[in-house]
């Protein structure tokens, strides 16, 4: 029985139809071994430049785990054979032999052409089992193009080729560690030291913080340090990554404790020298006198309980909020027998406020014990009758003690006419300034930390910039301000190091503290503008 090719056509494609759906049929109960069967289905048709037929080839394929002993063709035979009156794949194969023959060529140009997408190394295996182009595998090892220099401010990182973060790690950092619960990430710039990103902070930042930090802790261990920052340029916070490695402190040739105790040794001297009058005139005899420096030892004492008192309270403060503090350097003076001490901070504080914290802790315990040893030199009388004989105008110095002065004595302070007072208000009143120095709002003394905690970077650094100027100004009239604007430009300058997390603003009772310290030290610098005796308003010249 002959038929025409469209009926032949029209066969061919009813049997592959067949073919295809009992192979779907057979694919739902294949057995599961080692892992899940991979089923198929490939359907190729081939044309002759004759148009004399058509023919529709249905292959299956099966791949399963080997078990070894070949019984899994056996199965996959049994599975597709069970109903006889469905054509197999080897059937229409064998059906159509003399067309196989004639267009073998083409079709194993087909075949090539249909499987080169299962083949090809355009494409890679992940952890995860996602398909990454290969491209994209190779330029992850890459490192990027970076800029020079740090992208923290005020830090030092110890810098070179081998820190530099991979572009790998970047991509995590910007699609796995930040997220849209926390910072989503907008842009990013490279630098040496890390990268710096940003984009749109979501929610409280210390929360954002705490969850970016534990992403990065699981991600990449101890390999990095985050920061939390606002941006001077926008005012807008900015992330920055840094390897943990760039941060480790610098070593100084001379140990810090030997360096610190000759620091302290010479101002213990200039502690005595300071309450000896008699040697302060004449500095050159005072190694011919040394005797005399006794006379001075109560008086170097009451300074230097002040003066510890206020490094104490550093110490404890540092202990409770975590900050570990360096040996401190006691700069010695010979105007009012020391300026303090200059401590830094070691590691990398965590947020404003346990800055605020340690940075308070000195002015106020030093502030408060000086302000009760001077109301008591004020009110107690001289232990050997006579005291001290001075010129009340000296008390014009400061608004704080001039005030007290006039509030405590009276009638009594006039000016031009001689006052004896008890010696501790001298000590006392050396201890307030030495503390109120410490509390100019300026680089990264006591006042200049207490700034940057309440303002932020951006505010404490023109506070910082104005408070120098003004000190610059005072330095042509007062050597104590030229001695001390001349520490704080070589020493004490700044920038203040980057804290983890400088977004969040301390609580209203620390900055309230803050504030009040502030205040207090400047009534300890500021003159007392006032008259003593309203009666000489005439005859007094300020």
């Amino acid at each position: 029985m002959s038929c025409s090719p469209s009926q032949s056509s029209a066969a061919a494609a009813a049997a592959a139809y067949g073919c295809c759906q009992r192979i779907l049929l057979a694919s739902t109960s294949l057995p599961a071994t080692g892992r899940p069967a991979r089923l198929g289905l490939k359907l190729r048709s081939t044309h002759s430049l004759q148009i004399r037929n058509r023919r529709f080839v249905c292959q299956a394929m099966t791949e399963t785990e080997p078990d070894g002993d070949g019984n899994g063709d056996e199965v996959e035979k049994e599975e597709l054979g069970g109903d006889a009156s469905s054509p197999s794949v080897d059937s229409v194969t064998q059906e159509n032999g003399s067309a196989e023959s004639e267009t073998n060529a083409d079709n194993t140009k087909d075949e090539t052409v249909n499987t080169e997408p299962l083949s090809s190394s355009d494409t890679v295996q992940n952890i995860d089992g996602d398909a990454t182009p290969a491209s994209d595998a190779q330029e992850n090892v890459e490192v990027v193009d970076v800029a020079v220099g740090s992208p923290l401010p005020g830090m030092k990182q110890q810098l070179d080729e081998s820190v530099r973060i991979p572009k790998a790690t970047i991509d995590i950092l910007k699609d796995q560690v930040f997220g849209f619960d926390t910072f989503f990430v907008t842009s990013q710039e490279p630098y040496e030291g890390g990268i710096l990103f940003k984009g749109n902070l979501r929610g409280q930042p210390a929360k954002s913080y705490e969850k970016i930090t534990n992403r990065l802790q699981n991600k990449f261990g101890d390999q990095y340090k985050l920061f939390l920052l606002i941006n001077p340029e926008d005012d807008k916070p900015v992330a920055v990554v840094v390897p943990r490695q760039t941060l480790q402190p610098e070593t100084t040739a001379v140990p810090e404790w030997f360096a610190a105790a000759s620091f302290g040794v010479v101002t213990i001297f200039t502690l005595l020298l300071r309450n000896v009058p008699l040697l302060q005139d004449n500095l050159l005899s005072t190694f011919d006198n040394l005797e005399l420096l006794k006379d001075g030892v109560y008086g170097a004492l009451v300074t230097a309980a002040i003066i510890g008192v206020h490094e104490i309270a550093h110490i404890l403060a540092a202990r409770d909020t975590g900050i570990k503090l360096a040996v401190p350097y006691f700069v010695p003076s010979w105007q009012i027998g020391s300026f303090g001490a200059i401590t830094r901070i070691v590691n990398i504080v965590r947020n404003r406020e346990d800055l605020l914290k340690v940075a308070a802790a000195g002015p106020l315990a030093g502030f408060s014990l000086g302000f009760v040893l001077l109301l008591l030199g004020f009110i107690l009388p001289p232990s050997d009758g006579l005291g001290l004989v001075i010129d009340p105008a000296v008390f014009h110095e400061s608004f704080l003690v001039g005030g007290l002065a006039k509030l405590i004595l009276g009638d009594a302070l006039k000016e031009g006419t001689k006052l004896s007072i008890n010696p501790l208000v001298l000590w006392a009143w050396a201890g307030l300034l030495i503390n109120a120095i410490n509390s100019i709002p300026a680089g990264e003394l006591d006042g200049g930390r207490i700034a940057f905690a309440m303002w932020g970077r951006k505010i404490s650094s023109r506070i910082s910039s104005l408070a120098i100027g003004l000190l610059g100004i005072s330095a042509l009239f007062n050597d104590v301000a030229f001695y001390w604007v001349v520490l704080i430009f070589f020493l004490q300058r700044g920038p203040i190091s980057p804290l983890s997390e400088e977004i969040t603003e301390p609580e209203n009772n620390y900055i309230s503290i803050g504030v009040a310290i502030l205040l207090f030290g400047l009534l300890v610098c500021l003159p007392y503008p006032f008259p003593f005796d309203p009666s000489q308003l005439t005859d007094f010249d300020l």
